[in-house]
């Protein structure tokens, strides 16, 4: 099992960084503009390998991506340097669209011309149209989006804050797009089986109360992050790695991610099933008349994200 991952930056040193401790892959092959980061990357990662499960990290040029499985595509222009990190923006990560769609224009055909049966993963921000863009590049690749897959980790571990448990143990997804017409699925929501709803009733809370503080504490936990640290790195370094194994093993696990949905015309996040080959199928959710409300309005945000983009 290989994965390969274009791009040593931050979010992609985090990404080689979770595979290898994981032991998502027996390879991990680093692709960098400049080899020379990407050698580095490599051994010093090497270094720690024998301390943990079995995994050859390396470095190549896109020619060794041959046999890859899934590729992870990281490289892009961060939202720290193209200016996303305004929390009264509501273009949000779309501030980076045109610029890393043209190097996605120019990475997507080299990865697919050596891997063509690999499923290609798109991390950078904006992940959702980035992967549109990937798509209408090349569309006999299989494109994922990591989607709404981290808000949705995010999501879980402040409800299990707030609540005084395991986050393991919360079942709560947002769907949509990975950005700031993203959708809380409230009314699913669950704590071990029991709806947030009568939990909170039982507290004598209120639900307006609650989701007011978390939403805005999830919707603009990247810019948190990076205020503090440069950059948003290790959350989706972890959750990239974790998908990665799922498409290797072929697992069919269910989680929300983004693919193509033809009903919208554009990628988004919804519960789905991972295997080798990507997307196996789409899980719709019930969603209440807000929820489905929120939903429409955020494909009609990245319609129009897509629309602008497609005209360069």
């Amino acid at each position: 099992m290989k994965i390969g991952i274009i791009g040593t930056g931050h979010v992609g040193c985090a990404c080689a960084m979770a595979a290898a401790i994981r032991g998502s892959a027996r390879e991990i092959m680093l692709v960098n503009r400049e080899r020379k980061t990407a050698e580095a990357v490599a051994t010093d990662i090497r270094y720690g390998v024998p301390l943990g499960r079995q995994v050859d990290i390396v470095d190549g040029d896109y020619e060794a991506l041959t046999g890859a499985g899934i590729v992870l595509i990281t490289a892009g222009v961060n939202e720290k340097t193209g200016g996303a990190t305004d929390r009264s923006d509501p273009q949000g990560r779309l501030r980076l669209l045109d610029a890393n769609a043209k190097i996605y224009r120019e990475i997507v055909p080299r990865v697919v011309a050596a891997a063509p049966k690999a499923v290609l993963l798109v991390v950078a921000d904006p992940p959702d149209p980035l992967a549109d863009v990937a798509r209408l590049t090349c569309p006999q690749a299989a494109v994922l989006s990591t989607g709404t897959y981290l808000d949705s980790q995010r999501f879980r571990v402040h409800l299990g804050k707030h609540f005084g448990v395991d986050p393991a143990h919360v079942e709560a997804q947002v769907i949509g797009d990975h950005g700031t017409a993203q959708v809380f699925l409230w009314s699913s929501a669950r704590i071990g089986g029991v709806p947030l709803a009568y939990l909170l009733k039982q507290r004598g809370e209120k639900l307006n109360d609650l989701r007011q503080s978390i939403e805005k504490d999830v919707r603009y936990a990247n810019i948190t992050i990076i205020e503090g640290n440069d950059a948003s790195q290790y959350g989706i370094g972890i959750v990239s790695a974790r998908i990665a194994e799922m498409v290797l093993t072929d697992e069919h696990a269910v989680v929300p991610i983004g693919s193509f949905q033809e009903k919208f015309g554009v990628t988004l996040s919804l519960p789905s099933v991972v295997g080798r080959n990507g997307v196996v199928r789409v899980l719709e959710p019930e969603l209440s008349e807000e929820e489905h409300t929120g939903l429409e309005k955020s494909a009609k945000f990245l319609q129009t994200a897509l629309a602008r983009v497609r005209q360069q």
